[in-house]
């Protein structure tokens, strides 16, 4: 199983980065934000692996920030982390050669954190060339509870953007919009994008989520938790008991994670028991 949606911090700010986060969106994180308490986290959760995203939120953090993810390239450890870019990255191809460059499998944008509205000429630019390089591209969409104001990435301009820039590997986080499920049923399920599950498990009214997972098709959701801001074995217990087919708990805890990292090898061999997913 592949956990989709995570984030860590370095260890000599985790614990105030932490604290000023908890702070700001009033929740309580399952782990200590850091890279060995994800690790710990993933094998009691019964998890091969967990996607780190990591948010750049000012320019200036690009260098140290994709240092950082470098250092989490470690499947063997668990983990696995995409690259960071802000949309006022004046030199954002060259930063996007470099995150490919380096062996990261793709980018993560956070229109809330970043300040800017998902249609914007500054993000489309980043997504039309890392679409190009054949990067992935994670997108928190919907409401984000520390910037409750503004709805950077709602479901009806992610779709205008979609067709703008046509992606082709764009991942929408939070089911394609936190708490913004009506609008993803009415602008984005059929669009050719995947959805991850991260945060919105517990929450979504149970129906709503199947009825999704059905419109949008099972090939196109990937599991996801949001860590430290979920629990990931809470999370992979809530996804099993929900009334969904054994086939498409296959595809949303591994099988479409894989395909889009491009794993290989023994990795892609399914479990000879599915019901250990």
């Amino acid at each position: 199983m592949i956990d989709f949606h995570t984030h860590i911090f370095p260890e000599k700010i985790a614990d105030r980065t932490l604290a000023f986060l908890a702070s700001r969106c009033h929740i309580d994180p399952f782990t200590n934000g850091t890279a060995p308490g994800l690790t710990a986290s993933t094998r009691e959760a019964g998890l091969e692996l967990s996607v780190v995203l990591p948010v750049v939120t000012k320019p200036s953090q690009f260098d140290s920030i994709n240092r950082f993810a470098l250092q989490m390239q470690d499947p063997e450890d668990g983990l696995l982390s995409f690259g960071g870019i802000h949309p006022d990255n004046g030199d954002y191809k060259e930063k996007l050669r470099y995150i490919r460059a380096a062996g990261m499998k793709g980018i993560k944008l956070h229109p809330d954190y970043q300040g800017v509205m998902i249609d914007d000429i500054r993000y489309k630019r980043i997504i039309s060339y890392a679409t190009e390089l054949g990067l992935l591209i994670s997108v928190h969409a919907g409401f984000d509870p520390g910037y409750p104001d503004c709805v950077h990435c709602p479901p009806r301009l992610a779709r205008d953007m979609i067709h703008d820039v046509q992606p082709d590997r764009l991942i929408l986080a939070h089911m394609g919009g936190y708490r913004r499920w009506d609008e993803v049923e009415e602008y984005l399920v059929g669009e050719p994008v995947w959805f991850d599950t991260a945060a919105v498990l517990g929450e979504i009214p149970d129906d709503q989520f199947v009825r999704i997972v059905r419109r949008q098709g099972a090939d196109r959701i990937l599991f996801g938790t949001d860590s430290p801001w979920a629990g990931q074995k809470e999370y992979v217990r809530y996804l099993r008991d929900l009334p969904l087919t054994e086939e498409e708990k296959l595809k949303i805890l591994r099988l479409n994670a894989l395909d889009l990292l491009g794993l290989s090898g023994e990795q892609q061999k399914e479990p000879e028991d599915r019901q250990s997913l």
